[in-house]
């Protein structure tokens, strides 16, 4: 029988990144769905209730605590433990680059080896940082359209997007690389507490891990 020992691998700061990032995701998808394409009446524009307002609110607020979160996540690639930080996902070493292999012929069924790892896998390291600079991406864009006639944003909004209608096009877009993301994100993450004892969802709430006991 197989014995395992609870290590610590998760930072609060990490986990505390992780919720504000998941939450303020799903406010700015249903918001940002309401901003492009209102649902409501539009005779309740005119009204007391004011939905868009409302909904144009929601979004900012969430957008703050998005911008929070990815401040957070990029203080620990630089300042994290050694499973936060950067360098412990990029494909870099000969281990990095074999844990690469090894997850992707096990998530695509081609092979039943398991490389067993404190932190991220290597595959779903390089996903997370692909996300990230696609939230900051997300978050510039959506300053730009935010706040057009302060001159900080007007020049180096224009230099990035090249319009506001460029800007909006492109926020858009990357809203359903965040979907997308989501969907596999989680049907992994089960499907990893379904094949592997490491405890990786309720890592996110404790912040331990199990490994093989040595």
């Amino acid at each position: 029988m197989a014995t395992y020992e609870r290590y610590h691998c998760w930072s609060i700061l990490l986990r505390l990144f992780h919720w504000m990032f998941a939450l303020s995701i799903v406010f700015l998808v249903v918001t940002g769905f309401y901003i492009s394409n209102p649902w409501t009446n539009t005779l309740l524009e005119g009204s007391a209730s004011f939905p868009m307002a409302t909904m144009r609110y929601i979004h900012f607020i969430a957008a703050y605590v998005f911008s929070a979160a990815l401040a957070i996540r990029l203080f620990l690639y630089i300042f994290g433990n050694a499973q936060e930080r950067i360098l412990d996902i990029l494909p870099v070493t000969r281990r990095n680059l074999n844990n690469l292999k090894m997850t992707f012929l096990q998530y695509t069924y081609l092979s039943g080896d398991h490389d067993e790892r404190l932190g991220h896998n290597i595959l779903a390291g390089l996903a997370y940082l692909l996300t990230f600079v696609a939230a900051v991406v997300m978050m510039l864009s959506g300053f730009f359209m935010l706040y057009p006639e302060i001159s900080f944003w007007e020049g180096w909004g224009v230099l990035l997007f090249g319009s506001q209608q460029s800007a909006r096009y492109l926020h858009h877009l990357l809203m359903w690389w965040f979907m997308i993301f989501a969907v596999i994100h989680i049907y992994l993450c089960i499907w990893n507490d379904c094949t592997e004892p490491e405890g990786l969802i309720s890592s996110i709430f404790t912040g331990a891990k199990f490994k093989h006991k040595a």
